[in-house]
């Protein structure tokens, strides 16, 4: 399939005239073919527009035709085969088994929320029936149904360029919400964007879909994603990235006429708490399993663990000796672009120019595409002193916190900003001192692991992949999971509708048939 760096808009391709973008070959730093014509503001309407004059009709579409597309999207993307796989390494500097592990989950976050079209769950069926005879007021026929909320803008991660980008769990979810998408590609790898988003157009064109139902544009910020999200006719906006650019969109959407929800995914340094009899059986083996998981894909993971917590002493001692030693002979990798190489070695020179942080260790040195690992340590009385310790550093470093006893521990995490994870690594004489630390971490994180490092998001039907401000821009939703489509849909209720007028889900007789809520009660079928 030929990359010709053309937009799409609904069943169009065309050169954008405004500003061009052009991948960047993240091993060398040198300019890919083609450029890519960005956006301009007509060509945000044009996209918005059939966006709109496409929802209606997409959100009625029947649950098996919407199941069947999205299924139809994961197989035009497998189709692509090896040439996306190639572009997608040359612009993202990631290994090729990382990608096509990450093409697998793309294509099977898109199955995965077919199953759950069918399923019908989604709509939250409610039925009350009507009571003409109650006293001392009659209670009206009332029934409830999820619908979706309108055209969705996304916008594509620069940290996956499959699972969080042009078919990534946000386009995933909206469309199988019933909403129309419009994506911004990120600028890093506009190739692989390109690639992904013909396979959804050819999709769509072959599931007889209004063409509006995808867009995919390219180009700035402040033309093509302020533009999407000032747009009258996108309903909601999802967004990866960093704080500052989730806050600039978050401020768009709020001064709207008609304000809508932004789902932010921003910056989170996922605290790792070792607790004292963990710590005292296995801190060798932890110390060397934590810098896997910190170094694995340069650390530009959004749950990347970037703090340690632990008591003073002897056991931790030895974890730091351990995790130095292992990190001192971690290679440099390629980072993804020049820009987060940049912000990376800025933020870890700022650990190693605070005059309260140790280094403990370094990794390899490399080219100058590639990320040096780092690891510092700091007190707890130092770290709760200055917030610039809490920041961000988006790659391979981490901050181990020496905490003088449990007490301290809890009041340095009831500091804490919101976060997407939190581990616990403990054993069985642990418990307690975990049960004490839960209810703190109930209120900062998203999702809680005991024994193992937060890199790698399950997708599944439980999983939670999002967590309180700054984390996320709302933390009473989830970007990862089958849950994820409840952020792109709201609540109706009818009222003494006619019985022709009726949606499937909430008509008699069940013909979805979906398990709803009739008076109160859980029914099947």
């Amino acid at each position: 399939m030929p990359i010709t760096g053309e937009m799409l808009i609904g069943a169009t391709a065309l050169r954008g005239t405004d500003r061009p973008v052009r991948a960047v070959e993240a091993a060398t730093g040198q300019p890919m073919e083609p450029a890519f014509g960005g956006g301009t503001a007509a060509d945000v309407e044009r996209a918005c527009a059939l966006a709109w004059t496409a929802f209606d009709s997409y959100r009625e579409t029947a649950p098996e035709a919407r199941a069947a597309f999205l299924e139809a999207a994961a197989q035009a993307i497998l189709d692509i085969g090896d040439e996306l796989i190639v572009r997608a390494t040359a612009e993202s500097g990631l290994p090729r088994a990382r990608l096509e592990g990450e093409r697998g989950r793309t294509v099977g976050q898109l199955r995965l929320f077919a199953a759950e079209i069918r399923d019908g769950g989604w709509q939250q069926a409610r039925i009350d029936p009507a009571l003409p005879d109650r006293k001392p007021l009659p209670r009206p026929d009332l029934r409830l149904r999820m619908i979706p909320l309108g055209p969705v803008a996304v916008f594509g991660a620069s940290n996956f360029p499959l699972a969080f980008s042009v078919a990534g769990g946000d386009t995933a979810s909206a469309l199988a919400a019933g909403c129309p998408v419009v994506v911004k590609a990120h600028s890093a790898h506009p190739g692989t964007s390109e690639l992904v988003g013909r396979a959804i157009q050819a999709a769509v064109r072959a599931c007889g879909l209004p063409e509006g139902v995808f867009s995919l544009l390219f180009g700035s910020g402040a033309v093509v994603g302020q533009g999407l999200v000032a747009d009258p006719r996108i309903k909601a906006v999802g967004f990866t990235g960093s704080r500052a650019g989730g806050t600039a969109l978050m401020q768009t959407a709020a001064a709207r006429p008609e304000p809508i929800p932004v789902y932010a995914e921003m910056s989170s340094i996922n605290p790792v708490y070792l607790l004292p009899e963990a710590l005292k059986a296995r801190a060798e083996a932890i110390g060397r399993d934590f810098i896997g998981s910190l170094t694995m894909g340069a650390g530009q993971f959004c749950t990347n663990p970037g703090l340690i917590l632990g008591l003073d002493g002897p056991d931790l001692d030895r974890f730091t000796a351990t995790a130095a030693g292992a990190l001192s002979g971690a290679a440099a990798q390629t980072m993804l672009t020049p820009g987060i190489l940049k912000a990376y070695r800025e933020g870890v020179g700022h650990l190693a120019g605070n005059n309260r942080v140790r280094k403990l260790a370094e990794g390899q040195a490399g080219n100058e595409m590639q990320g040096q690992a780092a690891l510092f340590e700091t007190t707890a009385e130092h770290f709760i002193a200055d917030p610039a310790l809490s920041e961000e550093v988006f790659g391979s470093a981490s901050l181990v916190i020496r905490c003088t006893d449990m007490a301290q521990v809890l009041a340095l995490t009831e500091r804490l900003e919101g976060q997407l994870t939190a581990t616990l690594q403990m054993d069985e004489g642990d418990l307690e001192t975990a049960r004490s630390l839960l209810p703190v971490l109930e209120r900062r994180v998203g999702r809680i692991l005991v024994n193992g490092y937060p890199t790698g998001v399950e997708v599944s039907h439980a999983m939670v992949h999002g967590g309180p401000y700054p984390s996320t821009s709302d933390g009473r939703s989830t970007s990862v999971g089958t849950l994820a489509i409840q952020r792109f849909l709201r609540p109706v209720c009818y009222q003494n509708l006619p019985a022709a007028l009726l949606p499937p889900s909430l008509r008699e007789g069940n013909p979805l048939g979906l398990c709803r809520r009739v008076d109160g009660t859980l029914t099947q079928g």
